[in-house]
């Protein structure tokens, strides 16, 4: 409920914000919010050749390709007359984000059609897992953890599996993997939920865990940080962790409350502090590796863990072969199961993906993200909060609602206060340990149908809030 008010609130203030620009005056043209793509230039006005000022008039006369660039106080803020046919078009600025129509292309050819092939490979791994029995298995292993923190889960139930491989995924730093893994968890709690239009408990508990998104190896940051020339790309890997290890017990420790969990289980303590442990001594290790040796060790742990957990999986799969035999199966046809079920799951939820896809495009292109992210960024430079924390708000703003567009916004910064700026690194550390809080709820619950997601919004927007405070906090003790 609280989501489709949201979604309705963003469009129709959208529209209504740019309708009144048109009138007023102060947009010549709209078309860039239906048709328009990213970083297209903006046109501001059209004029004749003579009503230009004489000296852009004779600069147009004298360039080769009809077009003149009035250079601003920065690149966005260019101006450029580019005269054809007696119309002389002034542009000056970039797009936000696509326009609705190449949004909704892009959302099939760009995101649906990829991800249908994840989710496709991976649930096609999944049901090796179940068909196999090694579901069962490793859901038994881990089950004295699980059942304290998801008590309406049995014991040995198979969404103890897919959760599993589904956090393992995220702290691997691979969204391509924890997605599908993530999908089928879902799936399979709705089984044990008695109200299938109402999310349970146990599925609140494991999207705002899975949103907290425990990190271990932020792979996409280091790579982006030393595409941009970083002194040291694999510099922002402890904010990373620590501050998406804030957030994840911030997402225990909320929904728990909420849920009325017991915290004084011994093995829960106990689990909690392994897993510190562990990050601990990661870090450790890390912090003693060179650069070389660090960008090596990232660049290859992630995948070659997930290829570990496939060819476990699989060898498993080969060993126990009969069990596929006794179920009228072998081990590929399971496979191919496994991969119809992930393609009926990608056309069950891109209805919702586009969804919220268009009214985050709205609500970028209207200039009202702009406004309300301006008016935050002033606010705090009015409480004199660092300038350069000032500038990577917007990426904290935007994750929320779109990973695309506030990692657009972390590049920015990257390029315009440098990769090696506090906004450069905070932006990073805030691109990390955030999610798309909004894209996220709208995919997993409408993949199983959930209409009323109760709490789950306000939690995870509230997490998301703890990490950018963290993030801000823990950069500022680093850098």
């Amino acid at each position: 409920m609280v989501l489709s008010r949201f979604w309705l609130i963003i469009i129709i203030g959208s529209v209504l914000y740019i309708l009144a620009m048109l009138v007023t005056g102060n947009s010549y043209s709209i078309d860039y919010v239906v048709n328009g793509k990213k970083d297209d230039a903006m046109v501001i006005k059209e004029l004749y050749a003579h009503q230009l000022p004489a000296a852009v008039r004779d600069s147009l006369a004298g360039s080769t390709d009809n077009r003149f660039v009035v250079k601003g106080a920065t690149q966005k803020q260019d101006t450029t007359y580019t005269a054809e046919r007696g119309i002389v078009k002034v542009t000056s600025g970039r797009q936000a984000t696509d326009g609705i129509l190449p949004t909704c292309k892009s959302a099939i050819l760009d995101l649906i059609i990829p991800l249908i092939a994840y989710l496709s490979f991976f649930c096609g791994i999944l049901q090796l897992l179940i068909d196999s029995g090694a579901s069962e298995k490793l859901a038994r292993l881990l089950s004295p953890v699980f059942v304290k923190v998801f008590p309406e889960v049995p014991a040995k139930h198979p969404a103890i599996s897919y959760m599993t491989l589904n956090f393992a995924a995220n702290f691997l730093g691979l969204d391509s993997a924890a997605t599908p893994f993530g999908l089928k968890a879902m799936e399979s709690l709705q089984e044990l939920n008695p109200d299938k239009e109402r999310a349970s408990n146990a599925q609140i508990m494991f999207l705002c865990l899975h949103a907290a998104g425990l990190t271990l190896i932020p792979t996409s940051i280091i790579g982006y940080r030393a595409a941009q020339n970083a002194q040291n790309p694999a510099d922002v890997m402890l904010p990373c962790i620590i501050t998406s290890f804030i957030g994840t017990i911030a997402a225990l420790v909320l929904v728990g409350i909420r849920q009325k969990i017991n915290f004084r289980s011994g093995i829960l303590l106990l689990s909690i502090g392994g897993i510190g442990g562990l990050l601990t001594g990661l870090m450790f290790y890390i912090t003693h590796l060179g650069i070389a040796e660090k960008s090596h060790f990232t660049g290859n742990i992630s995948n070659v863990i997930l290829l570990v957990i496939i060819l476990s999986i699989l060898v498993y799969a080969f060993i126990h072969e009969k069990v596929f035999t006794t179920q009228g199966k072998n081990v590929f046809s399971s496979f191919v199961d496994g991969v119809s079920s992930g393609l009926n799951t990608g056309i069950t939820i891109f209805p919702y993906i586009l969804g919220m896809l268009v009214a985050i495009s709205l609500f970028r292109n209207s200039g009202v993200f702009e406004i309300i992210s301006g008016g935050i960024a002033r606010f705090f430079l009015l409480l004199h909060v660092n300038r350069g924390v000032v500038d990577a708000l917007p990426v904290a703003i935007l994750r929320p609602f779109s990973s695309s567009g506030s990692r657009g916004f972390m590049i920015d910064a990257m390029q315009t206060y440098g990769v090696d700026s506090m906004a450069g690194r905070l932006s990073g550390v805030f691109q990390c340990s955030a999610e798309t809080t909004f894209y996220v709820i709208a995919v997993y619950f409408g993949s199983i149908k959930v209409k009323n997601t109760r709490y789950t919004l306000s939690t995870m927007l509230l997490v998301d809030l703890i990490c950018v405070i963290a993030a801000i906090v823990v950069c500022s003790m680093f850098f």
